[in-house]
């Protein structure tokens, strides 16, 4: 089994930066991808921002040149830098981890952007 742990949602106004933390522990050999989706109120959950072992990084179209995500050195914790937030970026930030063939998701934690 796979545990993630996010870190670092809160309110901010339209402009303004959060950094968005996710720790892996428990059988964590071997992730593969790591990466972090949202999920807005009455929507689809949707990709934000995916990086693989071999550190390359994938963003939705919406985030690019705002958003920025990186892996620790050990692979296990991932970030998600966010900066230029706008109120259509609020939602419930859910961190992903595939292990082949398992996904895991960690519990979502809230992001506000108030305008």
């Amino acid at each position: 089994q796979v545990q993630l742990v996010e870190s670092g949602g809160g309110l901010v106004q339209a402009g303004g930066s959060l950094r968005l933390s996710c720790a892996a522990s428990g059988s964590i050999f071997g992730i593969n991808i790591m990466g972090w989706y949202r999920q807005a109120p009455g929507e689809q959950r949707e990709l934000v921002a995916t990086i693989t072992s071999g550190r390359r990084t994938n963003y939705a179209d919406s985030v690019k040149g705002r958003f920025t995500i990186s892996r620790d050195n050990a692979g296990n914790t991932v970030y998600l830098q966010m900066n230029s937030l706008k109120p259509e970026d609020t939602a419930v930030y859910y961190c992903n981890a595939f292990i082949v063939p398992v996904n895991y998701w960690g519990q979502g934690t809230q992001v506000t952007v108030s305008s």
